[in-house]
Order: structure tokens, then sequence, then C-alpha cells
């Protein structure tokens, strides 16, 4: 079978047969997503598209970790001489690029898909997840907002992605299967034999449909239950306060989650919330544009390089939010992230 293999180390691009295979390749870095890797993919996925010969893309992660995200060290680094929203302009382009692709798009996703690890997996037509998958959207819990379309895709999975946007937790594949991120549930050890399937058939409903699996979700019915009763109201003050009445009454995942979203940045939790409202009437391309609105004003936010800090360059993991409290954000600030900028809008 004739093989075309080209690697510029980060990003790895192999054509099999008609099979356009690309390999995320930082695993020291947990395939943490960088410029280069950016404008690489929209590269390769433009030819590739235009190639009559690929029939479809696939997307894997090299070692435990399909993608944990962008490369928010060098965005910290970057932004304490002002960062650019460079970068954040081709990543979001490439997200939306990723959901209208015109051919089959099959991200395997066998590990860590966080951030932007979702916007170049979760956009696309196939997303494939292993038990060893663990899917998260923890941008409030760094100063930030769940972007890479994130306004889409969770606005579109109703209160239960509410309340992934705003805790940030962690999800296995069986819950990702049970309300949508993933499409299909799959064997790590069988990742092997359905990517050769895959490039041998050429056929992405046959083979998935010969290796994939019903998994039951990990949560179970009555927090499921909960989120829809808690995350389902009008602002994100109704839904503290139906957090806070249900832990009075006793109720632990109420506590529990309560502990988990105040240890969030404030304005965070309330750009998330605005943003995931709004995007459930949006279409993709506009979700882009506004998360490239609240981009540029999160960059000159102080909780931004403050969560950072505390998370991953310091790692004390003690982040000094401001304003401390949800109840002190102003809403007129919070406006502000949502205005249209004057320097223009984003292009796609």
């Amino acid at each position: 079978m004739a093989q075309e293999f080209v690697s510029d180390d980060e990003v790895l691009f192999e054509r099999r047969g008609g099979t356009g295979l690309i390999t995320l390749n930082r695993p020291a870095a947990l395939n943490a997503l960088n410029h280069n890797m950016i404008n690489a993919l929209s590269g390769r996925l433009s030819e590739w598209e235009a190639d009559e010969s690929i029939r479809f893309v696939a997307i894997r992660g090299n070692g435990r970790a399909f993608s944990a995200g962008g490369d928010i060290v060098e965005v910290h680094k970057a932004g304490l001489g002002n960062a650019s929203a460079a970068f954040f302009a081709d990543e979001y382009r490439l997200n939306a690029y990723i959901a209208r692709y015109a051919k089959p798009y099959v991200a395997l996703i066998d590990g860590v898909v966080m951030g932007g690890g979702v916007g170049v997996s979760c956009h696309g037509s196939h997303r494939v997840m292993t038990e060893k998958a663990v899917f998260a959207m923890p941008e409030v819990g760094i100063g930030f907002f769940p972007d890479v379309g994130g306004s889409y895709l969770l606005s579109r999975l109703g209160a239960y992605g509410m309340y992934l946007g705003l805790t940030g937790n962690r999800i296995g594949y069986g819950d990702a299967l049970r309300v949508g991120i993933a499409t299909n549930a799959v064997a790590s050890a069988d990742m092997p034999a359905l990517l050769e399937k895959l490039v041998q058939a050429g056929d992405v409903e046959g083979a998935l449909a010969e290796f994939s699996k019903d998994v039951p979700a990990e949560g179970d019915e009555a927090s499921f239950h909960a989120i829809e009763r808690h995350f389902s109201l009008g602002s994100l003050e109704d839904c503290i306060l139906s957090l806070e009445g249900a832990a009075g009454e006793g109720e632990e995942f109420a506590s529990e989650t309560l502990r988990i979203i105040r240890m969030r940045s404030p304005t965070s939790l309330h750009v998330a919330f605005r943003a995931i409202n709004y995007g459930a009437m949006l279409s993709m391309d506009e979700c882009m544009r506004m998360e490239f609105r609240i981009l540029n004003r999160m960059l000159a936010n102080r909780d931004f390089y403050e969560g950072i800090r505390a998370a991953v360059v310091d790692k004390t993991k003690d982040p000094d939010w401001s304003p401390a409290s949800i109840d002190e954000v102003d809403p007129a600030v919070i406006e502000g992230f949502f205005a249209p900028l004057e320097e223009g809008e984003l292009e796609l």
C-alpha cells in the first residue's frame, strides 16, 4: 500500500491509501497544541480536502493523551509581555474549518482530551473514545472560558453542557457517549485494529460498526437528574441558588458541585454562562466570532494569568481571583467581554 510520511516532529502526517492520518506528537507535553501545530494542521487538512484520493481523515495522539489543550505556558509567557491574539485566531479558524470539513473526520481519542484538544477532535464528524478517554473543558479553573467552539458544543448538550462548562469536571467515555460528545465507544486495545480496518476498507461507518460497543454511563441517574434541575435555569445566580438550596437539604451532589464552582474564577463563570447560553442560538462560525471577542478581553484580564500561574507555572493551586466572589462581578464588565471589536472581528 502506497504511503507518504511527512514529519515536522510536533505533528505527523501520513497518507495510508485513501486515509489521511494525523498524529499529534508532543507526548511529553500531553500533545498540547502550539501555533506551529495549528498552522500545520490547517494547511494539510486543506490539501487533503481538495485531494480526491483522500476519502477521510483520522487524527490521534501519541502517548497517554490525545491532547490536553493549548500550550498555556507559552500563552502565559507571552502574556507577561502582552500576548497576541494571533494564535487564537488561527486556532479558532481551524476549529470552524473542522466543523464544516467536507470529508469524514475521525477523532481517535484514547486518552486525555481537553481544551484545545477538544477543538481539533469534537467538532469532527466521528468522535471515537476508549475507556482511557478523559474529556473536560476546565478553562474556568484558570481564569479563562470554554473556547475552541465550547460555546457551540456545550450549548447543544443542554443543562449537562452548562454543568461541564461551569465546573470544568472530567468525564469518561460512558458519559461522553450518553450525552453525544462521543459518537462511538471502542476498547483501547482495539484501536490499532480499528485504524487498520479503516485504512483497508475505506468505510468509516462499517469499520466503526464492527468495533463499537455500548458502554454504561459513569454517572448515576440521580446525578443526571440533579444536573438537569440545577443547570437548566436562566441565570448563573439562579443555578447557584438552586445548588445552595439542595445542599442545605443534604444533597451530596449539590454540596460537592458548589465546592468546585466556588474554586473557579467568578469572572470566568459569568462569561462562560453567558457564552454557552448565547451559543445555543448561534452557528459554529458565529460562536467562533463571539469567542474571539471574549478572547481579546480575556488576554487583558488579570484572572487568566493568575489562573495559569497557580495551575501550571507555580503549581500552588491557590489562585487569587479578582473579584473574589460571584456576586461581586460587575454585569457591565461581563457585557464588555461580548462587545464588538473595534479592531475588527474574526475572519473565517
